[in-house]
């Protein structure tokens, strides 16, 4: 007998129980170019259980054969592991079925519940349930109610199988939409059926945060606002809006990046010690931190926030458009493709501390980082000597595209003199721990099939967030009777003038280089 591919000596760390995992709108980009490979990755890990099924719903009408064609082909695309392992791709195939389904559509999800109902009494089991939402917004509150009166959602409650329900981002367009929407999915399921899904949460860098600090005597002791001067954190993408200008138009960069990706980044970074490293304790935690963030007031929008959008420009020596004139964007949109903010935080650990956050699309490369800014040394012994071109000490987390912390000190270079040069410590992922870091969806993946909702974000973290930046969105809509100036900055810069004062003003420094 073959050994079982998706079977491991260390099952354990994997998910045991049978499950089957149902993607609706699996004809979309977020299927086959994250959450297909994932899976696949994992079963290459031996990490799924040995009782595991895949079921793709959408629109389009495909046999399972059609659609197991298509899998195989975004597998050999997108998956990090590659050729393609044929043993393994056998068995996940064979787990792997279609059921046609249109979301508002009783009928879709009748056929769904007899599919899957099919495919356990053919393996002799009861498998537990997780709907994965990758499709659009405007769907999830339908999908839910018609998994709900499909009898769906009922779980162990009604003698079926526990089921969860994984909700891609955004979750909602402002406040008021955020609340009606947990407010629906609350009336669908319990709170503890929902996962909101963060991919950043996923990434091995953003995760090594809290063991950074909370497993290291020599840095806990000094996370606070006696030694921290200031925190930045950057999403900067080189890509522009492509295909997703239609919805991009209608959301922009704070909705899109700054109110899930990067407020994650800033809880992590400044939560307190949570009690256990338990679902509940780390997200009370994370909200505590959102109702920390001091409100800006409507005057402070327009001190404290910078909005921008990309003018024609080059990136990687290729001319790019600028942002008004790509295709599905309005010609008088005021919609931001760049942001940059000051936000502080109310409570004794960060007093006095500005958080800088800045987020674009067009700027000159891809990369997430969080930097934390110490205060600079009382005296200067070694004036004279380069020390007055020195700047602060820096700790960095990269999160993407290479994982890794650097540690920026001063340190004297060999020769007779005594001289003060930066150099950097580096830890990186790749060379410290040969092996190649899992994908953010791989990990998240496989804690909602373990039932571990530690990396997704409960309904009062996502209403905080919607409600930190309220005042910015009513601003921006013209609640002042003048709406805020939406400058400009060239494709492939660090973006318009007026972020770079908004740091100066504050700290005497420039952004840092990246």
């Amino acid at each position: 007998m073959n050994k079982n591919p998706f079977q491991s000596p260390n099952q354990q760390l994997g998910a045991s129980r049978p499950v089957q995992v149902i993607i609706f709108g699996a004809t979309g980009d977020l299927t086959h170019r994250k959450l297909v490979p994932a899976l696949y990755n994992l079963a290459v890990d031996g990490l799924l259980p040995a009782n595991f099924s895949l079921v793709s719903a959408a629109r389009r009408d495909y046999t399972d054969e059609a659609f197991r064609a298509e899998l195989k082909s975004s597998i050999e695309k997108f998956s990090r592991r590659k050729p393609l392992n044929a043993q393994v791709w056998q068995e996940f195939s064979s787990h792997s079925f279609y059921v046609p389904c249109a979301f508002d559509d009783p009928a879709g999800y009748e056929r769904l519940r007899l599919r899957l109902a099919e495919i356990d009494k053919n393996a002799g089991l009861q498998s537990e349930r997780i709907f994965y939402l990758a499709t659009s917004p405007d769907y999830f509150a339908t999908i839910a109610q018609q998994l709900k009166q499909a009898g769906l959602l009922e779980g162990e409650s009604a003698g079926g199988p526990r089921a969860r329900v994984i909700v891609e981002k955004p979750f909602g367009h402002d406040l008021a939409s955020a609340r009606e929407l947990n407010r629906i999915f609350l009336d669908c399921m319990r709170e503890e059926q929902v996962y909101r899904i963060d991919h950043y949460l996923g990434k091995e860098t953003v995760q090594n945060l809290l063991v950074f600090r909370f497993a290291n005597g020599i840095f806990e002791p000094i996370w606070n606002h006696k030694y921290f001067g200031h925190v930045e954190i950057t999403v900067s993408e080189s890509i522009g809006v492509g295909s997703r200008a239609g919805y991009f138009d209608t959301s922009g960069i704070l909705r899109d990046i700054v109110q899930n990706h990067v407020l994650q980044l800033l809880c992590l970074v400044a939560l307190e010690p949570p009690v256990a490293f338990e679902a509940d304790a780390v997200r009370d935690e994370k909200v505590k931190v959102l109702r920390s963030v001091r409100r800006l007031t409507e005057n402070e929008v327009s001190a404290r926030v910078v909005r921008a959008r990309y003018q024609s420009g080059s990136i990687a020596g290729e001319p790019v458009t600028g942002y008004l004139g790509e295709k599905d964007v309005h010609k008088d949109s005021m919609t931001e493709t760049y942001v940059a903010l000051e936000l502080a935080i109310d409570n004794w650990r960060w007093a006095g501390v500005p958080f800088f956050i800045r987020a674009g699309k067009r700027l000159p490369k891809r990369v997430t980082e969080i930097s934390v800014h110490f205060r600079n040394v009382p005296h200067l012994l070694f004036r004279g000597e380069g020390a007055d071109q020195l700047k602060p000490n820096v700790l960095s987390f990269q999160i993407q595209p290479d994982e890794g912390i650097t540690l920026k000190m001063s340190s004297k270079p060999p020769g007779p003199r005594v001289r003060v040069q930066s150099v950097n410590m580096d830890f990186s992922y790749g060379a410290s721990f040969g092996v190649e870091a899992p994908e953010a969806y791989e990990r998240l993946l496989l804690d909602c099939m373990r039932g571990d909702p530690t990396l997704f974000t409960r309904n009062d973290e996502i209403e905080e967030a919607w409600d930190l930046l309220a005042p910015i969105l009513s601003v921006w809509g013209g609640s002042q009777g003048r709406v805020p100036p939406v400058y400009g900055y060239e494709a492939g810069t660090w973006g318009p003038t007026a972020a770079d004062e908004l740091m100066q003003s504050r700290t005497g420094l420039s952004w840092r280089r990246l």
